[in-house]
């Protein structure tokens, strides 16, 4: 406002949730010039409703708060007819708060039982409607005061959550204190028993929609007492006497509509109440498991009446209920939401139609029994989209959660079925779900995020909403002050992160800054949304670019701050999974560092890796693994206890999952770097764990296992706990057995840090003279083993007559020959200190010729052209002085082929850097 400003005070209860109370403050005018600036006070009245009808009804309190002619208008009747409370927190104190704005209140929607409890204090004594869901703890005594305070009560829904503490008791008291009751549904009562219906049929002479839904027991018999119920609904219940019901029900003077789905319902009890009863239309038994494809039945049709079940043409038979059936089909519930002349009666039908396939696809979809495919596939999904374009809006809500639910097929694992998802592309689902996602409704906006989030899983619909300008709209929906609309559209943009391809684009909605700014919002009681949240982001920060982007909205601190406080197992694993994304682009962005530097990071993921859920284990050593590739976070990781957590964790996940191990067993090989973390590592027994990973059945644990064992390896105090924890024959194995050609060379190079001529039993501990000659028998037969396979992994590299014409002549394209042959591609990724170079290039005038053509292919390997750190392997080589030492070992008489020929293509390596002087 350009003239006057109030604050806004948002009360937050013990959830965090936003309260809809605000205090009005005055404020003296700005006296601002107007300079062309709109002056929105001066608004028409009825232009100012409109535009506070638009708004939800916390932003309606707040603007309203602005000053004191919108406070009137905000006010207005109309504005305060019907409140939805479901995503908010709704207390005594926010109730008592709203009381005056809700004096012709008429419909209320809440959610759960504080919100029950609260609805008294509203003091809406002209409510005609209440809509409750999460209403598990709700209690006949909450339900007997809220109907005893609202006697003008027409409608009353509970569900479609079971009611598990609400009897036959509360009915009764429904049907006393609320005569004018027209409507009534509840789902899940245990017993609706005998005198509880007789009270309605007594007291509630106007009922016409009777729905007692996924109950336990309902009495038969009673119902048929009330007379004026012209629409009933027993979905879902069980231990029903069909045989009573088919002897009763057809008397029912009034009933047009009967809903049986879901339920045990049998050929006969089907058959004898459409040819009984004179006054029913439509009979209702969608996935009733007893009956079964019945052509003679399927086309049943007696003075009007039709059957709607799965083995039905459902949009046939809904067309059939109008005298106009051309343009109909699929279009039926559309068609008729916008036809002009309409029949009293069949609003009736078609109103209440809707509600009870929109209820009972959800229903369907949510227990996904087996053999539905070719219904949804061929009618389940076209009904939902029809659903979604009703008039209702508890509909289109139902209907966009049955699309979000009925795709699903492993909540666990995120997989959906892509037939079903492919489905609803194909019949323009994207465009309906992106619509109602804009609606000003907020329920809307909520079950339409979900549904997209899910379909979304699969690529092509992940394309689809992509282009339909989805990740807008997502990204902007992820602004909401409503957590529910939030949470969901970052599932939805969690989701399409996925795709490579549209990562740019949510960076460029604005979805990384809507994404950290809600883990600031939510930073307690929303673990939802900060899963989802974190999950997008760990997404996200995995595209270079993206992680910057990350960084600068202060997604480091916000994730640290969720893997220091949080304790939701999901939340934890998505937050480290995020850190462990943004240091992982160590070489292009200052992520690594920044993450490392934020306070309390390193400690909290080292502490992460002592949780009890694997996922997070999982997540927080990969993040240390990452991390340890910085200097300043590797010595940092061990002063919070690293060495001696990641050992622990090690020494526990030999029955883990692969992805476990991989980066238990890499975070110790990150650590190990240092020779100081190096010598812990084996002072704290990570030594054996590292052997026993190193057993593992999958290639990447071979990796991360021998490359910690190889840094180890470095130090002798630490080679000869390999040696006698049994860890030669465990290399061996690797060295020539892993498919991974990584794993075979760091393997080798392990074994030849081992046994490159420093003897390892001079630093074992003093024992007898008859011990001493064991042992060194054992560590000389350990050696010519090791020495064995070596070789023979040297050789697999070699090509004799690459060699013979390299030797011959040191022509480039004869050694390059040899290296394209010799070449290990991921190799050129390692790297490594100085002193690890000076131990190769001294390896180089071991006595031992599998020893020197080993270091001469090592090298080779960590000076390749284009190799990650080849530049800095050339740097350290001429600071030592290597070339010399290459040069000798290329020329000398006693050096084996391979090593000659291996040197030579090192210092051609050299020359390529500028590192050295040409050779002659």
């Amino acid at each position: 406002m350009t003239r006057r400003v109030r604050r806004k005070v948002a009360k937050k209860g013990k959830d965090d949730a936003v309260s809809l109370s605000y205090l009005e403050i005055e404020v003296e005018d700005l006296g601002l010039e107007r300079n062309g600036d709109v002056d929105w006070t001066s608004l028409p009245d009825d232009t100012v409703i409109q535009l506070f009808f638009c708004l939800n009804y916390r932003d309606r309190a707040s603007l309203s708060s602005t000053c004191k002619t919108w406070r009137v208008l905000g006010a207005s009747q109309c504005l305060w007819s019907s409140l939805d409370l479901r995503a908010h927190k709704f207390d005594t104190a926010t109730a008592t708060s709203l009381a005056s704005r809700c004096v012709y209140l008429q419909k209320l929607r809440f959610r759960g039982a504080e919100s029950a409890d609260a609805i008294i204090h509203l003091q809406a004594k002209n409510l005609r409607e209440i809509s409750g869901d999460y209403c598990r703890k709700i209690t006949d005594a909450t339900l007997s005061v809220i109907v005893a305070r609202h006697e003008a009560l027409e409608s009353l829904q509970l569900g479609p959550d079971f009611c598990e503490r609400i009897t036959g008791d509360a009915i009764k008291a429904v049907a006393l204190c609320c005569p004018k009751l027209k409507k009534l549904r509840l789902s899940g009562i245990k017993d609706v028993y005998a005198d509880a219906i007789n009270a309605l049929a007594k007291h509630c002479p106007n009922l016409v929609d009777v729905g007692f839904l996924d109950c336990l027991n309902v009495d038969e018999a009673a119902l048929e007492n009330v007379s004026s119920v012209r629409f009933l609904s027993v979905a879902g219940t069980s231990n029903m006497k069909w045989d009573v019901v088919s002897q009763l029900w057809h008397k029912l003077p009034k009933l047009i509509g009967l809903d049986v789905s879901r339920t045990d319902i049998g050929l006969a009890a089907i058959s004898r109440l459409l040819s009984s009863s004179l006054s029913l239309k439509v009979l209702c038994a969608l996935n009733c498991p007893v009956l079964k494809e019945e052509t003679s039945i399927s086309t049943t049709k007696t003075n009007g009446k039709l059957l709607l079940a799965l083995f039905s043409d459902i949009f046939r038979e809904l067309s059939s209920l109008f005298a106009e059936t051309s343009n109909k089909g699929r279009n039926v519930f559309l068609d008729w939401t916008c036809s002009k002349n309409k029949d009293k009666n069949l609003n009736e039908i078609m109103t209440w139609l809707e509600w009870i396939l929109s209820h009972t696809l959800l229903r369907t979809a949510e227990s996904n029994p087996q053999g539905l495919d070719n219904f949804w596939l061929k009618q389940g999904a076209a009904l939902l989209l029809s659903l979604m374009q009703s008039s209702q809006v508890d509909v289109q809500e139902r209907a966009a959660t049955g699309l979000a639910t009925f795709v699903v097929i492993d909540d666990e694992n995120a997989s959906i079925d892509r037939g079903r998802a492919e489905a609803v592309m194909r019949d323009g689902g994207i465009r309906l779900l992106l619509n109602l996602a804009k609606s000003w409704h907020e329920g809307l906006q909520s079950e339409a995020a979900k549904a997209l989030a899910n379909l979304s899983v699969n690529a092509n619909v992940a394309k689809a909403v992509a282009e339909e300008g989805g990740i807008n709209i997502l990204a902007a929906l992820a602004r909401s002050m409503n957590r529910l609309v939030a949470e969901e559209a970052a599932g939805g943009l969690w989701n399409l992160s996925v795709g490579e391809e549209h990562k740019a684009a949510i960076a460029e909605a604005g979805g990384v800054k809507a994404l950290v700014d809600l883990i600031f919002k939510w930073s307690s009681g929303g673990d939802g949304v900060l899963e989802r949240a974190a999950g997008a982001l760990a997404n996200l920060a995995a595209d270079d670019k993206c992680s910057m982007e990350v960084a600068i909205a202060g997604g480091v601190h916000a994730l640290v701050m969720l893997a220091r406080n949080c304790k939701f197992e999901g939340v934890q694993e998505q937050a480290a999974r995020a850190l462990a994304n943004l240091a992982s682009h160590g070489d292009s962005n200052s992520n690594n560092a920044a993450v490392g530097q934020e306070a309390g990071a390193l400690e909290a993921l080292v502490q992460l890796t002592r949780s009890p859920h694997e996922g997070v284990r999982q997540e927080a050593a990969g993040a240390l693994w990452n991390l340890s590739f910085d200097d300043r976070n590797r010595e940092a990781i061990a002063a919070a206890g690293g060495v001696e957590a990641l050992v622990t964790l090690a020494q526990s996940c030999s029955n883990a999952s692969p992805g476990l191990q991989e980066r238990a067993a890499g975070a110790l090989w990150g650590l190990s770097v240092s020779e100081a973390n190096s010598i812990a590592i084996g002072r704290e027994g990570g030594v054996a764990p590292l052997i026993a990973l190193a057993r593992s059945d999958t290639e990447d644990v071979h990796e991360t296992a021998a490359g910690a064992l190889w840094n180890l390896a470095f130090n002798h105090s630490n080679a000869l706990r390999i040696v006698e924890e049994g860890g030669v024959p465990a290399l061996v194995h690797l060295c020539s057995s892993s498919l991974s050609k990584m794993a075979r060379f760091m393997a080798a190079l392990a074994l030849a840090y081992m046994f490159d001529g420093s003897r390892i039993d001079e630093f074992a501990p003093m024992s007898s003279s008859s011990e001493s000659t064991s042992k060194s028998v054992s560590l000389d037969g350990a050696r010519r083993i090791a020495l064995k396979h070596i070789e023979a992994f040297i050789r697999t590299f070699s090509n004799p007559q690459a060699f013979a014409a390299a030797a011959a002549s040191s022509a480039p394209a004869a050694l390059a020959q040899v290296t394209e042959k010799a070449r290990i591609q991921e190799a050129g990724h390692l790297r490594c200190s100085g002193a690890e170079i000076g131990r190769f290039v001294s390896m180089l005038r071991n006595s031992s010729s599998i020893l020197k053509a080993c270091a001469a292919f090592a090298l080779l390997q960590f000076t390749i052209p284009g190799g990650r750190h080849a530049v800095h392997h050339a740097s350290l080589m001429q600071g030592g002085g290597a070339a010399r030492v290459l040069r000798a070992a290329a020329a000398a008489a006693t050096s084996p082929i391979e090593a000659k020929i291996f040197a030579r293509i090192v210092l051609r390596n050299l020359e390529h850097h500028h590192q050295v002087e040409p050779s002659i």
